[in-house]
């Protein structure tokens, strides 16, 4: 009978902290998320020949930013381009002497993790620009750095845990080889999926038409260079309906509108945030937007902030003082969503207004 008083007891004490672990874990789970996330980057490419590098190897280039990109929870990039210091299968191209095939330096993962970044869309036209050896070894790369990412059909996505949330990632493009945006279909059956096993879920797509000139949302299909580019304001909203809680597009290397939808957040170009040396960065080509951007544990958006970048030179992004991008996604937004009921601010507060809230 002793014994039995005693193996009592002992269960009780057991019971009793394995409640109070779990009443602390539950406790600690943060209110709010903090997302960094920006457009394209592509810091430098050894094709045709290492003169396309930065002569101090590309490690400055994300220094000026390190500050701000590295405050995320989760800070998110797209990936434009392999990593691979060797020899790959170059994809066709017309013109030898003009093709825009990327790969960086297998080292360059490293300057990622230093600036903070931990999610890669690899869901792109340049994932595949040296073969299935471009593709492994830029995977690998990635899995052994601990930076999460999604998008080809072999990787459609990834779920990952911070600080007690759970996240759920899925990027698309329209290229070969990646997880189709097209696709509506797969889309919500992948969509849904997250959403069934994951606190936020996290939506890319690498879309839309390219340029100055494209830097408007049509509401319709977008047709560049003869490709179905997809339509981002439909795709944005299907995503939102079957789960997604932030989507974040890049694609026509111009910032473009930001937009809220059913409490959700929609990023519809963010793009060229570090391009060297490759890239068209003149006019609206040189200026970026990084945002930060802060949600509830169940995805909803709070409120945010957009800083200005530009790229000089041959490349890689400083402050902007005048705040450029600040000033064309709030007017790209009163232009093209004038029902949108977020506030853009002269500071770059991202607020929302009085109608969402409800």
């Amino acid at each position: 009978m002793e014994d039995m008083r005693y193996i009592l007891t002992f269960i009780l004490i057991f019971a009793s902290v394995s409640l109070i672990g779990q009443s602390h874990h539950q406790n600690s789970r943060p209110k709010t998320v903090k997302i960094m996330a920006v457009g394209d980057v592509m810091l430098g490419t050894n094709f045709p020949d290492s003169t396309y590098l930065s002569p101090v190897d590309g490690r400055e280039l994300l220094l000026p930013v390190k500050k701000i990109i590295s405050k995320g929870d989760v800070s998110f990039a797209n990936l434009e381009g392999v990593f691979l210091t060797g020899e790959g299968e170059l994809k066709k191209c017309q013109d030898s002497t003009k093709c825009y095939a990327f790969k960086m330096p297998d080292h360059y993962v490293d300057y990622f993790v230093d600036a903070g970044f931990n999610l890669l869309s690899i869901a792109n036209n340049h994932i595949r620009d040296f073969g299935a050896t471009g593709t492994a070894n830029t995977v690998r790369l990635l899995d052994s750095s601990g930076i999460h990412y999604a998008g080809l059909v072999e990787y459609p996505y990834v779920t990952f845990e911070k600080d007690g949330i759970r996240y759920g990632f899925v990027a698309f493009a329209h290229n070969k080889g990646t997880v189709k945006m097209n696709d509506y279909a797969n889309a919500r059956k992948i969509i849904s999926h997250l959403d069934s096993i994951s606190d936020i879920v996290i939506v890319s797509f690498h879309g839309g038409a390219e340029g100055v000139a494209m830097r408007h949302i049509t509401r319709e299909t977008e047709i560049f260079l003869e490709e179905d580019r997809g339509n981002p304001y439909e795709f944005a909203r299907m995503a939102i309906d079957a789960g997604a809680d932030l989507v974040l597009g890049h694609g026509p290397h111009v910032p473009r509108a930001v937009d809220l939808y059913k409490g959700r957040f929609i990023a519809y170009s963010l793009g060229n945030f570090a391009t060297y040396k490759r890239f068209n960065l003149s006019g609206m080509n040189g200026i970026a937007p990084i945002l930060e951007l802060y949600l509830n544990e169940s995805g909803e958006f709070i409120s945010g902030k957009i800083h200005s970048i530009k790229q000089i030179g041959e490349g890689g992004p400083v402050p902007d003082i005048y705040h450029r991008a600040l000033k064309e996604i709030r007017k790209l937004t009163e232009e093209d969503l004038p029902e949108c009921t977020l506030k853009i601010g002269a500071d770059g507060t991202i607020t929302r207004g009085e109608e969402e809230k409800k």
